[in-house]
Parts: C-alpha cells; sequence; structure tokens
C-alpha cells in the first residue's frame, strides 16, 4: 500500500463534503498539475491518503481510501486529465497543522513541507505513521 495525500480549500471541497459521499466516494476532479496527474496515475485500490484543508486551516483533518483507480477526469473533455476516486475513511482525532509538521525534524524531507502548493503527493510509510501518532489518530 502506498500512501498519498490530497489537499483542498474547505470552500471548494471540504472534509465533510467527503464524508457525505459514503462508502461510493467522489472523483478528485480538476487537478491540472502534471505531476499530481502522474501521482494519481501510480495510485493503487486501497492506498491510503491524508485529506488536507489548505489556505486558512492548513491541517491534515482526516484519512480517505482510493476507491477507484486513474481514469478520465469528467470535469474537461481534454484526453490529458484523469483523477482517482477517493472515500473517507475516518476523521483525525486532532487534526495536524502545518505548523507542527514543520517543527517535527521527522518530517523535514516531507513534500508538503518542500513543495506545499501540490495538490495530490506522496507521503512515506514513515511520515503516515509520525502525522497519525500526532493527530493520535489509527494509521491502518
Amino acid at each position: 500500500m502506498a500512501f498519498w495525500l490530497f489537499k483542498s480549500e474547505p470552500s471548494t471541497w471540504s472534509w465533510d463534503q467527503q464524508v457525505s459521499k459514503g462508502e461510493a466516494g467522489e472523483e478528485w476532479d480538476g487537478v491540472r498539475n502534471y505531476q499530481a496527474r502522474n501521482f494519481m496515475r501510480q495510485m493503487k485500490l486501497g492506498d491510503r491518503g491524508f485529506f488536507y484543508h489548505s489556505q486558512k486551516d492548513k491541517a491534515i483533518v482526516g484519512i480517505v481510501e482510493v476507491c477507484a483507480e486513474a481514469h478520465p477526469d469528467s470535469t474537461t473533455d481534454d484526453d490529458r486529465w484523469e483523477c482517482v476516486d477517493i472515500k473517507a475513511v475516518r476523521p483525525f482525532t486532532n487534526p495536524v497543522n502545518l505548523e507542527q509538521i514543520k517543527a517535527d525534524p521527522r518530517l523535514e524531507a516531507m513534500v508538503l513541507v518542500n513543495n506545499s502548493r501540490l495538490s495530490v503527493q506522496p507521503v512515506s510509510a514513515a511520515e503516515w505513521t509520525i502525522i497519525c501518532a500526532l493527530g493520535q489518530t489509527d494509521s491502518n
């Protein structure tokens, strides 16, 4: 299993909206960055991801799971763009904000710390475990 981070502005797509989609999940659509798209192409069913509220909150607020592998993005007719579907697994007991992540020397190599603008990004297994512990949330 691989781990990822999905960023969204809460005013565009929030954790609560993701939860409301239930087991069916929702397309992670609208991504127009080649690197982020390529990461989605690597995702497999069952991969887990952090759901990150960007802009104001700047915090990991939940865990999601890939429930459909890469397919054409329904929000465009341009066949260059693909997306995955994700479903909510559980909220974080205590959201972990960007300040906490940047303050932890174990996370200094994390993509979020070094390229915070990328909307879909990989997370290492070690980073996954550390952040789940910081958020007092089950990592499984």
